[in-house]
């Protein structure tokens, strides 16, 4: 069944972060979810992968399904070894601490390096890697419990024009992989023409925009033709600081 997001609603400090939201997202599939900075994006990842609770509302998956997240910055531990990154939740979750010999999990990390195209870097540092390559390591780190469920935070932040495309690219052939559910949150344009189905927009807690990501880029709401255009005229207004 994917994922459904119901009624969320979140608030710090008497504002609403994210106000009665709700959409779904079916097994193979992924969603971009664009807006402002601010607009509550990097929050619904965090509630959908439970670091933040909300304040009403609910997120329905599949029975056990495992969700995985990769982060901005990739958030790898810099002492540990590219094999010891990619294995930690294989080592450290309580559900699959144990159930794994050495040998075993060398065998699943380099499966998991040869998806995204790494064979033969275990022993390296994430400070021997570029900043593509640490991002990629992040996607086997995250895909290496095969969950049905992927979050991406700005998967292509920082990275030169071919870099992201390769991301890009892991990000449509992971999704084929795992048949899972995918929220990609970006800025980035050319991230949601090549490996979303559908968009939502949101703009000040609320969703503005839902649907193909073929009406996000060619239709004529007036909240994603700013967006798209690049404008500062439109409803979308920046705040003064």
């Amino acid at each position: 069944m994917g994922i459904e997001v119901k009624n969320l609603t979140k608030e710090f400090n008497d504002k609403k972060v994210l106000n009665n939201i709700s959409f779904k997202v079916e097994d193979g599939e992924t969603l971009g979810v664009v807006g402002f900075s601010g607009s509550g994006k990097s929050t619904l990842l965090k509630i959908i992968c439970g670091l933040l609770y909300p304040n009403s509302g609910e997120i329905i998956t599949s029975k056990n399904a495992d969700i995985a997240m990769t982060f901005q910055y990739s958030a790898l531990f810099d002492f540990l070894t590219v094999f010891e990154n990619i294995a930690f939740p294989l080592t450290e979750r309580k559900e699959f601490r144990n159930k794994y010999t050495q040998k075993e999990l060398k065998e699943i990390v380099a499966q998991k390096l040869k998806i995204v195209g790494l064979q033969g870097i275990e022993n390296k540092y994430p400070s021997e890697l570029s900043g593509g390559m640490q991002k990629r390591v992040g996607f086997a780190r995250a895909i290496v419990t095969n969950p049905k469920i992927i979050l991406y935070d700005e998967p292509t932040a920082g990275l030169d024009p071919v870099s992201s495309t390769l991301i890009e690219n892991y990000i449509v052939e992971l999704k084929k992989e795992l048949n899972a559910s995918c929220l990609v949150v970006t800025h980035q344009l050319s991230t949601i023409k090549r490996a979303t189905d559908k968009t939502i927009m949101l703009y000040e807690g609320e969703i503005v925009f839902k649907g193909s990501t073929e009406e996000l880029l060619r239709g004529t709401n007036p909240y994603t033709r700013q967006f798209v255009t690049a404008s500062i005229k439109g409803p979308m207004q920046i705040k003064s600081l």
